[in-house]
């Protein structure tokens, strides 16, 4: 009976002390204040007869403190360090209560003192705020807790360089992309780049290597004091080490520093046309590479295709050409004299003309006659006699076509006078029916008609024929050898002493205007009154 009346009054006991507790609490406290509840802890958060204080919160929240204290961080931003803590981390809420209550989307984290950039603001901020980068003990135990970071890239990220360069990142990458080290100036180290080193990709000089089971890109401790640290000696040290003597950053190739190499040191000097060769046309695949250079032909196509050839063996080109071009050749006009004499208008005609009838240059193959360079226009016209094997000096000579020495009186036709001055084409050209010129030299006749009008109109014709050399000779037409008394009127006394034209007048009549030589009537009075 005593038992139970003790146990009524324990239970009436707790029964009073939780409502008087009721009366004083207005909640449970969160998970992270649990242990301060109960009425005996109420002083480590309120004054007495005040709500919970600024000061109290700061001095269990040391390391908030210590941050405003310093002036970093959120919580020494104007924007909230004036405010009372409970403005924004109030209690009594209950156990699961989210005392910390961040909006993402809204929070200005500018204010704590690291502005989110590029990449940075776009990431969650579990990504950044989590126990793996805090490295206060403390702090590393609070998985809802903000801080404990500080701002050097490495507290996140790892150190990709190994420790090789810089700790501040920023001084070579941006928050947009680590891979372009934009901020970088290459030109502030000890090998500024130029020329094509501009173009080259990192990579390519520095590259990556793996170093406590980790891959990075190496940027230090490179050898650069000579070209064969990182370029391949493609000349197998020939030449030296010392590639800066022919070579430039601006190309490997000798187009920009070909003059600084000097040929004339090999067993090949550059003459002429050779100076200005790509040093690859001829230097194939290597550049130390022995090459052959005695003949012409050891790097020269036979361009003649063995035109002059000798017992299968052709000359070397510098017989008749230079280094300074192909053209004009030094094959000279007495060495031509000892094959083909070139005399006249031989003389001044170009190579090309004679050795280049088609598209291919010919030489050795061609022959002596003139009609294997010029066509025989008087083929069919002229007997074969007077031009023997088609050679045309049989009346021409080099020097002047138009000049002919061609002895007419080898023909049946003596030039004499007047005919032995004029040029063959008066009488051996004419326009035929087509009224195209054409020649006649074979079957010309040889009547004075045939080339003369009949002036007398068939006066003195006999047979048909007039035969003009009865009266006149070949020097002057005017000069008659006429003999009046071989005629039916011998000239005697008073009329030998007349001029012809006091007898025979011009008349005009059908058969055209002429001097009337014959007369039907020759008495007196047909003259004579």
């Amino acid at each position: 009976m005593k038992f139970h009346k003790l146990l009524l009054l324990f239970v009436l006991l707790v029964f009073i002390l939780i409502q008087v507790n009721a009366q004083i609490s207005p909640g449970d406290l969160c998970k992270a204040h649990a242990d301060l509840e109960g009425i005996s802890n109420c002083t480590k958060c309120h004054d007495i007869g005040n709500k919970v204080t600024r000061a109290k919160c700061l001095d269990c929240h040391k390391e908030i403190k210590a941050l405003i204290t310093a002036k970093k961080g959120y919580h020494a931003s104007t924007e909230v360090s004036k405010q009372e803590c409970s403005v924004c981390h109030n209690d009594h809420h209950g156990r699961n209560f989210q005392i910390i209550r961040l909006n993402k989307k809204q929070f200005n984290h500018a204010l704590s003192g690291f502005k989110l950039q590029g990449k940075h603001a776009k990431i969650d901020c579990n990504d950044c705020h989590k126990a793996d980068f805090i490295k206060d003990p403390k702090l590393k135990k609070k998985p809802t807790t903000y801080l404990g970071l500080n701002q050097n890239c490495l507290n996140c990220h790892d150190d990709y360089h190994q420790g090789k360069l810089s700790f501040d990142c920023a001084n070579c990458h941006n928050f947009n992309s680590f891979k372009n080290a934009t901020g970088f100036d290459h030109s502030k180290t000890h090998f500024p780049l130029l020329g094509q080193h501009k173009k080259v990709d990192c990579l390519q000089c520095h590259k990556t290597e793996t170093v406590n089971g980790k891959v990075f890109q190496n940027f230090s401790g490179l050898k650069f004091g000579n070209c064969t640290d990182c370029h391949e000696d493609v000349h197998k040290n020939k030449f030296g080490q010392d590639c800066k003597k022919c070579h430039t950053e601006e190309s490997f190739h000798f187009n920009l520093s070909m003059k600084a190499f000097d040929h004339d040191k090999t067993n090949f000097k550059l003459i002429g046309k050779h100076k200005l060769v790509d040093c690859k046309e001829c230097h194939k695949g290597s550049m130390t590479a022995p090459l052959k250079h005695k003949y012409c032909t050891d790097c020269h196509e036979d361009f003649h295709k063995g035109d002059f050839a000798k017992k299968g063996k052709s000359p070397d080109c510098n017989d008749c050409h230079d280094n300074n071009g192909f053209t004009p050749s030094t094959f000279t006009i007495d060495r031509h004299n000892e094959k083909f004499v070139l005399d006249g208008a031989h003389e001044a005609t170009l190579c090309s003309a004679c050795h280049k009838k088609q598209t291919e240059w010919k030489f050795k193959k061609m022959e002596k006659n003139c009609i294997d360079c010029h066509e025989n226009e008087h083929k069919g016209f002229i007997d074969e006699k007077f031009m023997p094997n088609n050679d045309c000096l049989a009346c021409h000579n080099t020097k002047d076509w138009h000049t002919i020495k061609f002895d007419h009186n080898k023909t049946e036709y003596k030039l004499e006078g007047k005919h032995a001055d004029i040029a063959c084409a008066e009488c051996h050209y004419a326009k035929n029916a087509e009224g195209k010129k054409t020649q006649q030299f074979e079957g010309t006749s040889q009547e004075c008609s045939s080339c003369h009008k009949d002036s007398h109109v068939g006066q003195f014709a006999v047979g048909g024929k007039t035969d003009c050399s009865r009266c006149h000779g070949f020097d002057k037409w005017e000069n008659s050898k006429f003999d009046h008394n071989t005629s039916r009127f011998k000239l005697e006394g008073a009329h030998a002493s007349l001029e012809c034209n006091e007898c025979h007048k011009t008349v005009m009549n059908s058969r055209g205007k002429y001097v009337e030589y014959k007369f039907d009537d020759i008495s007196c009075a047909k003259c004579h009154k």
